[in-house]
């Protein structure tokens, strides 16, 4: 395993899901105390993991057809709409 890699795919989806939609609504389901907390951690845990699983498999069936270069800048441009969206609209 490349620990290089590994480390900065963690850290740039670490802190990519720091404070989003997922996170808060693991957040919420948390809260109630009628809720198992080990079945939140697993039942969010679990859906990450599926969510990683489809983009890894989607990126490489992508990659079959479009270069890493493309890839790379139709993301950077995806990233960079995304951000000026949010800027303008919220």
């Amino acid at each position: 395993m490349d620990w290089r890699v590994f480390l900065t795919i963690f850290i740039s989806v670490f802190l990519a899901e720091l404070g989003d939609k997922t996170q808060l609504a693991t957040m919420l389901f948390a809260s109630d105390k009628a809720v198992s907390k080990w079945t939140v951690f697993f039942a969010s845990a679990s859906a990450l993991v599926v969510a990683a699983a489809i983009g890894v498999a989607a990126g490489s069936v992508i990659s079959q057809y479009v270069s890493e270069k493309v890839l790379s800048m139709i993301a950077g441009i995806g990233f960079i709409l995304i951000g000026a969206w949010v800027l303008i609209f919220r």
